[in-house]
C-alpha cells in the first residue's frame, strides 16, 4: 500500500512539474512559409501622397494564403521607434522552395533579397529618407510629399536615368536577383529588432480577406496596389496597378515653402544633397509629386557609404519606378 502511495505522489509531482513549466504561445513560435512556385512580378503602381509627418513607406509585396499568392498594398506607417526604419520582406529561393522572409523594424535597413520595391527601396538600403534628430526627413526626388504640408525635406540630385527590364520579386532560384547580404546588411540583420506594428499586420489580415487581391483573380495588377494610410483600400488614397508599358504624364513639381536643410546636417547613409526652400515650379504649379513604380524607367543613385553601394536602379518621380532586375 505504500509503495502504491509512493507512485501515486510521484506522479501528481509530475503532473504538477509539467503544469508549472512555461509554455510557448502561437505568437512565440516563427513559422516559415515555403512555397514551390514563385511569386509574381511586382505590380505597377503610383505612391500615394504621404498623409502626414514621421510616415515612413513600407512597400507593397505578394504574401501567400490559403488560396495562393496575394498582393498587401503598400502603405504608409508610422515607425514603432524615433530612428527605426523599415526593412522589407522577401522570398527568397532555398532548400528547393520559395521562402519568405519577413520584414523588420531597426536601426538600419538590412538585406531584403536585392528587390527594387522602388521610391527609395533600390535593392540596397533605403534612400527615401533620414532621421535627424528624432525627426525624418523626406527625399522628396524618390517619395511622393506635399512639401506645402510636411517641411522637413531635403533632395537627392545623384540620380542618373536607366533602363530596367523587369520587376522580378523574388531572389535566387530561376530569374530572381542574386544579390547577397554585404557585411553592413549582416550586421544590421543582428542588431535589436520590432516585428510588423498591429496596424502592418492588420493590413495584411485585410488584404488577406479581400479576393480581388488574389494573384489568381488580378493576374498581377491589383485593383488596390498602394494606399496612403494602413488598411485603407477605398478613398482618394489608393493606387490601382497599371500596365507595365504605360508611361504616365510628368505630374507637377512640388518643392516649395521649407525644406530640411541637408546640405549642413546631412545623413552618412546619403549622398550630399541640395534643398529647394520657398520655391515652386511655377510652370506645374504648387502641387505634391506623383512618383510612380515601373519597369522601363528608372535611376540610379550614387552611393558613397559602405552601408549603400550603387544601387542598380531607382524610382523617378513623375515616371515609371523600377524594381530589382534579374
Amino acid at each position: 500500500m505504500t509503495r502504491h502511495l509512493r507512485i501515486v505522489a510521484l506522479l501528481l509531482f509530475a503532473v504538477l512539474l509539467i503544469l508549472a513549466l512555461p509554455s510557448s504561445s502561437p505568437a512565440q513560435i516563427a513559422v516559415g512559409v515555403s512555397i514551390r512556385i514563385g511569386p509574381p512580378a511586382l505590380p505597377v503602381y503610383a505612391q500615394p501622397v504621404c498623409p502626414a509627418p514621421g510616415y515612413i513607406w513600407t512597400p507593397g509585396y505578394w504574401a501567400w494564403g490559403p488560396d495562393g499568392y496575394f498582393w498587401v498594398p503598400g502603405t504608409w506607417v508610422l515607425a514603432p521607434v524615433p530612428g527605426y526604419l523599415w526593412t522589407p520582406g522577401y522570398w527568397g529561393w532555398a532548400g528547393g522552395a520559395y521562402v519568405w522572409h519577413g520584414g523588420y523594424w531597426g536601426p538600419h535597413v538590412g538585406f531584403y533579397g536585392g528587390i527594387n520595391y522602388g521610391f527609395g527601396y533600390t535593392g540596397v538600403g533605403f534612400v527615401g529618407g533620414a532621421w535627424h534628430g528624432g525627426v525624418f526627413a523626406y527625399n522628396t526626388a524618390v517619395t511622393n510629399v506635399n512639401t506645402t504640408v510636411i517641411h522637413n525635406t531635403y533632395v537627392n540630385n545623384t540620380v542618373i536615368n536607366k533602363t530596367v527590364v523587369n520587376n522580378v520579386s523574388y531572389n535566387g532560384g530561376t530569374g530572381g536577383t542574386t544579390a547577397e547580404a554585404t557585411a553592413a546588411e549582416r550586421a544590421a540583420m543582428s542588431e535589436h529588432h520590432l516585428e510588423a506594428t498591429a496596424l502592418q499586420t492588420q493590413h495584411e489580415q485585410m488584404a488577406r480577406s479581400d479576393r480581388t487581391l488574389l494573384a489568381s483573380h488580378n493576374h498581377g495588377r491589383p485593383a488596390v496596389a498602394a494606399t496612403a494610410r494602413p488598411g485603407e483600400f477605398h478613398g482618394a488614397g489608393v493606387a490601382a496597378a497599371r500596365e507595365a508599358h504605360v508611361h504616365a504624364d510628368r505630374p507637377p513639381d512640388t518643392r516649395g515653402n521649407t525644406s530640411y536643410n541637408a546640405s549642413t546636417n546631412h545623413s552618412t547613409d546619403h549622398p550630399q544633397t541640395t534643398t529647394h526652400a520657398n520655391t515652386a515650379n511655377p510652370s506645374n504649379g504648387n502641387r505634391p509629386q506623383n512618383n510612380e513604380n515601373h519597369a522601363n524607367s528608372s535611376r540610379t543613385l550614387q552611393q558613397t557609404h559602405e552601408n549603400n553601394r550603387p544601387p542598380e536602379h531607382e524610382s523617378r518621380p513623375g515616371h515609371e519606378g523600377g524594381h530589382g532586375g534579374r
